[in-house]
């Protein structure tokens, strides 16, 4: 399927791995110019020479900074000032019991995964109006559907940014300018495999792949999901056909909520 979005231009945050890189790659694939931004310099050029090879055809610009500070912010914007994307992407806080998150916690997960989206959202909607065409993404989290208990501060952050999404998603659509929020379930990246699998897999005794494949027996679909999939899905709510879709927040999970909502 062409997707009509040859020729765009797009910042992919956090995009040297997992969901936001296969985000950049499924973009790059229909021929966007992507801006890639990462606090890892070098994956971030692993991953910037592995889409060049892939789509010799577009334009790739790597930003090594935090997006989720004022700096990190100014510097993708100033590698691609109008973008025609936007997807927004940030690792999630750490797990914990919320008796011991401090405000410092609180401020530093609502900057990261409520208030930078917003930011940048902010900074590039209005061009994006005025040029009758914009996709906005944020990936957020399945906890925005059902909260997971140890990710309280994720829950608050990502629900935050969700309510707000809701409002102006229905003011922006008049101009051809949508927002959507993916929101993924398990996924096989290095999130999935970080400390607290690599910690749990040696309790049980096994290893972290072991895990991941235990885990994913106790999915509907059998399975953790592919990030090729979670970017083809990014890719499709940023096509030119896709201007019917926006405020919504889209679960790619395997089937794990069990709601009808």
């Amino acid at each position: 399927m062409d997707l009509g979005i040859k020729g765009r231009r797009a910042i992919v945050c956090a995009s040297s791995k997992g969901l936001g890189r296969a985000c950049a790659m499924a973009l790059a694939a229909e021929g966007v110019h992507v801006t890639l931004t990462a606090r890892g310099a070098e994956a971030l050029a692993k991953t910037a020479a592995e889409i060049r090879k892939l789509s010799p055809d577009v334009t790739v610009t790597e930003v090594p900074g935090d997006i989720t500070t004022p700096a990190g912010r100014a510097a993708a914007l100033k590698a691609c000032p109008d973008p025609d994307i936007l997807i927004n992407n940030a690792g999630g806080p750490p797990p914990g019991d919320f008796r011991n998150w401090t405000r410092d916690d609180w401020i530093k997960a609502i900057d990261a995964n409520m208030l930078t989206p917003i930011e940048l959202i902010k900074a590039t909607v209005d061009g994006m109006m005025a040029r009758k065409f914009g996709r906005i993404v944020n990936i957020t989290s399945a906890a925005v559907k059902a909260p997971i208990e140890v990710l309280g501060l994720s829950n608050g952050a990502r629900s935050g940014l969700t309510g707000f999404v809701a409002g102006i998603a229905r003011k922006t659509v008049i101009n051809n300018v949508t927002i959507n929020g993916l929101l993924p379930g398990p996924f096989d990246t290095d999130r999935l495999r970080g400390p607290v699998a690599e910690a749990e897999a040696a309790r049980k005794g096994i290893t972290v792949d072991q895990l991941i494949a235990e885990r994913g027996k106790s999915n509907p679909a059998g399975r953790v999901g592919d990030p090729e999939e979670f970017g083809l899905a990014c890719a499709f709510l940023c096509g030119a056909k896709s201007g019917f879709i926006t405020g919504q927040n889209i679960l790619l999970d395997g089937g794990a909520y069990p709601g009808t909502m």
